[in-house]
């Protein structure tokens, strides 16, 4: 009888120990599926991936290169702009920059309550989340959108057992780097002998559409040498989450925001300009589906807006319906890309709008501007020694061919390129009847893209400031218009504007359309055409000087000084240059400057803008355009 209470005591113990086994296992399970891993953003300025990890093979970045064999490698990365801010504002979002009105440089939008920097989801979740320390979003972002954004922000200063999102960013590779010797000298002042750069040796990787002088080669080295300096700034961040106990906590990306701060790079949508590196460590305990695999390679198609919705994924954090980013990494993902898309719109003074679609392969461009020259006169990349010799090369006629393409004083109005035969995107086969089918599936793409993303770079940018007043913010101005088929009508009549002479009827109709972007985008296409010959387009143009709408006056006289009626265009150039509007001043400033010696009789009002005006990029247009006119003046016939 004893016994058997022994044993039945026993078994009691036994099961209430299995029980209590039980629970502290699933207690343990259900806290690994909770723990939440820190994330550390390390992300630089104005860089290609110029790394050993992405096969270059005079690169000097050990630590990023080791990040890579301890992680994923994307080869198909991209941002949706080639230049820092317009980018930013889709990173900090998950939004085309065209989608919320913050695609023009140095902008400040307003975002809608729907759109939010997604590091206020992170917080509200528990995160400690600091930004060291550039913001450049374009917009006024909320106060509580970081715990901390300073020179000094750090994940250290968190909670004990707080995860964090900490953002730091090197600024010492942007253009600046390159065309100012100081900042050159003070970024790479710590650099060995063994990490310089030889500047021969460097020609063999120098893109062909730079001619291969001394003064470009060391404008390549410093880009080099700028990247080694980066690379060690980076080892040093990955030395204190590792320093610290965290590596095995803490998921590492590393990223650009565009691609080199050279010409024909930073600003433009080629792969030169927009395709970027970006490596991932993803520790072993937050590895779902072999995803971050040590020394793996993804190829596939990845968005810059596509970071924060990614880091919300990892985190656990559901990611807004509104985003039009993707998670790439995490549970639940959806399809991957088809495309990529970029945009370019006005970079500092001047307008030049060009859309891209990137698949795995190739790459179509559309210019809706094609008559602009491919190097647009820009105060800031003309500082530049590289840019210096693109100019002096051209004018001595001995630039290589690939680098002459782009000297070409207007554009095609698409290029397509095949990247793999072609990976400088030098031939352009848009007329090559053998890629007919992809030219045409290509095209569609990006009308689609215009068309669901609301582009509102389509947009002038008189009346998106005019219209984001009523609005409540430029996002709403197409997502929410009472006009619903505007986005339709825009679309259409600004891909008419270059299409030639055979779209004149329906851009001479488009003249009358009830809203003033659509009527500016006619008159626009009437003056690229600029046939005297088309009695209906030219009468329109004339009407259109009267219209209401200051967009459509600029572009009915940028019309009409093509059609050589130079009267009636600059009398109303002139008055528009000293509008209360100061992107109305920028746009007749251009069209001056873009007309020429035609534009001789209005030299006093150009001269009054240079000296007054308070937007400094109307200073710079109508600067350009009175030394131009001065100088032809003291031309000998």
């Amino acid at each position: 009888m004893e016994n058997r209470t022994v044993l039945g005591h026993c078994r009691r113990v036994l099961a209430a120990v299995t029980v209590f086994a039980w629970v502290f296992v699933a207690q343990g399970l259900e806290a690994a599926e909770q723990r939440r891993p820190n994330i550390l953003w390390i992300s630089c300025e104005d860089i290609s991936p110029l790394l050993g990890c992405y096969g270059d093979p005079l690169a000097k970045t050990p630590h990023l290169d080791a990040l890579a064999r301890d992680g994923v490698r994307y080869s198909h990365a991209f941002t949706t702009a080639g230049v820092c801010a317009p980018c930013r504002s889709g990173i900090i979002t998950g939004m085309y920059q065209t989608t919320i009105g913050t695609h023009h440089m140095r902008c400040e939008a307003r975002l809608p309550e729907s759109v939010q920097p997604f590091p206020r989801l992170l917080r509200q979740a528990g995160y400690y989340c600091t930004n060291n320390s550039k913001t450049d979003y374009q917009f006024k972002h909320p106060n509580d959108t970081w715990d901390a954004s300073s020179s000094s922000a750090h994940w250290r200063n968190r909670k004990e057992g707080q995860p964090f999102f900490s953002v730091f960013n090197f600024t010492g590779c942007h253009e600046s780097g390159i065309s100012s010797a100081s900042k050159y000298e003070s970024v790479t002042a710590d650099l060995s002998e063994a990490e310089r750069q030889d500047p021969e040796a460097l020609a063999r990787t120098l893109p062909p559409y730079y001619p291969p002088t001394p003064d470009v080669l060391e404008d390549w080295k410093r880009c080099y040498e700028l990247i080694t300096a980066m690379d060690a700034w980076a080892g040093n961040l990955l030395a204190e989450v590792r320093e610290a106990g965290l590596e095995e906590e803490t998921i590492v990306m590393f990223w650009s925001d565009h691609g080199t701060g050279l010409p024909r790079a930073k600003r433009w949508l080629y792969d030169s300009g927009t395709r970027i590196p970006l490596i991932v460590r993803i520790p072993g305990a937050f590895q779902v589906d072999g995803q971050g695999s040590a020394g793996s390679v993804n190829r596939e198609l990845v968005s810059s807006i596509d970071f924060g919705p990614t880091v919300l994924n990892l985190a656990g954090v559901p990611v807004p319906e509104v985003m039009q980013g993707r998670a790439f990494l995490g549970r639940d993902l959806g399809e991957p890309r088809a495309f990529v898309f970029g945009a370019r719109d006005r970079m500092d003074e001047r307008y030049d709008i060009i859309r891209a679609v990137r698949d795995e392969r190739y790459r179509y461009i559309r210019n809706y501007e094609p008559l602009k020259p491919y190097y647009q006169y820009m105060n800031t990349p003309e500082k530049g020694t590289t840019m210096q010799e693109l100019r002096r090369v051209h004018t001595a006629g001995d630039l290589p061919p690939a680098a002459e393409t782009f000297m070409a004083p207007q554009k095609p109005v698409e290029e397509l390129y095949d990247l793999e035969a072609d990976p400088h995107e030098i031939h352009n086969l848009a007329s090559d009847p053998q890629h007919a089918e992809r030219l045409a599936q290509m095209r569609e793409v990006h009308a689609a893209w215009v068309r669901e993303t609301r582009d509102l770079g389509l947009m002038p940018e008189p009346e998106i400031v005019e219209r984001e007043e009523k609005a409540g913010s430029r996002y709403a101005i197409l997502t929410e218009t009472v006009d619903s088929s505007l986005p339709e009508r825009l679309a259409t009549t600004a891909a008419l504007a270059s299409q030639g002479a055979a779209a004149l009827p329906e851009l001479v109709s488009a003249a009358t359309d009830a809203d003033a972007a659509v009527r500016a985008w006619a008159l626009t296409g009437i003056g690229t055409v600029a046939d005297p010959d088309a009695t209906d387009a030219t009468a329109v143009a004339v009407r259109s000087l009267k219209d209401s709408a200051a967009v459509v006056r600029v572009a009915a006289a940028r019309a009409v000084l093509r059609l050589d009626l130079p009267e009636e265009g600059l009398a109303v150039l002139t008055r528009e240059l000293s509008s209360d509007a100061e992107w109305v001043r920028l746009q007749a400033a251009i069209v001056l400057d873009e007309a020429g010696e035609a534009a001789r009789p209005a030299l006093s009002a150009l001269i009054a803008a240079r000296d007054s005006d308070e937007n400094k990029y109307v200073v710079r247009v109508a600067n350009r355009a009175v030394n131009d006119l001065e100088e032809t003046a003291h031309v000998v016939p």
